[in-house]
């Protein structure tokens, strides 16, 4: 069970995306789990087959906890592992040392058929005992297998429509909860220092605006991208804001994967990745926000672009205030946060004019950097923001 967030500290396993048996490669979807904020696709981070499923849809597991075992390429297989294990291991996707596992042992077999009711119910093993466990009457079923017959997925879809009602209202409380427990922690934790600076978006604007009249409707770019590569070519001249903070020490980090503040239509928000920010062109960074927005919406996020951000930039935009100061989230060691774009008072050439402008603000872990370095970042940001052809 991955750690998709410092907030996280279970999940419930949905269901399998992939049979035992089935060889599976680095980044393949395997599983899809819920969390407190979202039900999120879980990728695998090897190359091999499945030997076996730990843990079945309907469980909640700690963080840590086998979820499954895969075979890798060239591995022999070897020792079993019990299930779940409260024992916190690897997370997926980590090499686990050799626990090569021998076949699991027989389900118990159940009669393919039943009679409730006066009615002939036909129904797997499996799927038998995931309504069971789910308390879910057999009666009230329809199999969508051949001749009739439930199947797993049958007994997955009954109970998410059982519990689709109350999962909503109960999911926005536990991620208002999880927020809050985690920004308490972060608070508690780490010593914050807070920055300031007024941007001129002038050459931006004007610079967004004359490019966008040359793309069509669905190509245009926003001002938050440009925002978000700012930051993420600022981070290369100030890379020590490109920690995480682990174990008492901070692990910088090689790749830049800027965390992008979403708000959710049911309330709350979240932080997923846009992975080598740095690396990516505007247009493919627009794109890539795009999807990125429509899917944390829609329920559909990875778990590594949850747990890979390395920072965090936060835009309440056009209507929002003009500026924002942010609480880091754990295990980040920075957050930026941007203002409004709206016409203010500047000097230019020894004269007061209207420009439009906005206010970057910088939220630093102090055990990793003090206020000159952050002085140095918010001042490479606005450098970027002043030459967007360049982004």
């Amino acid at each position: 069970m991955p750690q998709l967030g410092a907030d996280m500290s279970a999940g419930r396993l949905l269901r399998w995306r992939k049979q035992v048996g089935d060889r599976v490669q680095r980044g393949d979807i395997i599983a899809v789990v819920e969390t407190e904020k979202a039900d999120i696709e879980v990728e695998v981070f090897t190359t091999g087959v499945i030997e076996r499923f730990v843990v079945q849809p309907g469980q909640k597991v700690p963080v840590g906890t086998v979820l499954a075992i895969i075979r890798e390429e060239g591995k022999p297989p070897g020792a079993p592992i019990s299930a779940p294990t409260p024992t916190p291991v690897p997370p997926v996707g980590l090499p686990v040392s050799p626990m090569p596992a021998v076949a699991p042992p027989p389900a118990p077999v159940a009669p393919p058929a039943a009679e409730i009711a006066g009615r002939r119910i036909r129904i797997s093993p499996a799927a038998r005992k995931l309504a069971a466990d789910l308390g879910i009457e057999l009666a009230s079923l329809s199999g969508t297998g051949p001749a009739g017959r439930i199947t797993m997925e049958d007994v997955q879809r009954a109970e998410k429509f059982r519990r689709a009602p109350e999962a909503a209202l109960d999911r926005s409380a536990r991620m208002r909860q999880a927020i809050a427990a985690a920004m308490a922690r972060s608070k508690r934790e780490i010593p914050h220092y807070y920055l300031s600076t007024t941007i001129d978006m002038s050459r931006s604007m004007t610079w967004l605006t004359q490019g966008n009249l040359k793309r069509s409707v669905e190509d245009r770019l926003i001002s938050g991208v440009l925002l978000l590569k700012a930051v993420a070519l600022a981070l290369r001249e100030v890379p020590e804001l490109n920690s995480l903070w682990k174990d008492g020490a901070a692990i910088r980090s090689a790749d830049i994967h800027v965390g992008a503040a979403i708000s959710l239509r049911g309330g709350g928000l979240v932080a997923p990745a846009l992975h080598h920010t740095d690396r990516q062109s505007l247009d493919d960074l627009m794109k890539n926000f795009r999807d990125l927005v429509q899917r944390a919406r829609a329920g559909s996020l990875r778990s590594s672009e949850l747990g890979d951000p390395t920072i965090t930039v936060t835009n309440l935009g056009e209507e929002g205030p003009d500026s924002a100061f942010g609480i880091i989230y754990p295990p980040q060691v920075a957050l930026v946060g941007f203002g409004r774009i709206a016409e203010r008072p500047l000097v230019a050439d020894s004269k007061v004019v209207a420009r439009r402008a906005l206010t970057a603000t910088l939220s630093a872990d102090h055990r990793v950097s003090d206020g000159h370095r952050g002085g140095l970042f918010l001042a490479a940001v606005n450098r970027k923001l002043q030459e967007p052809e360049k982004l």
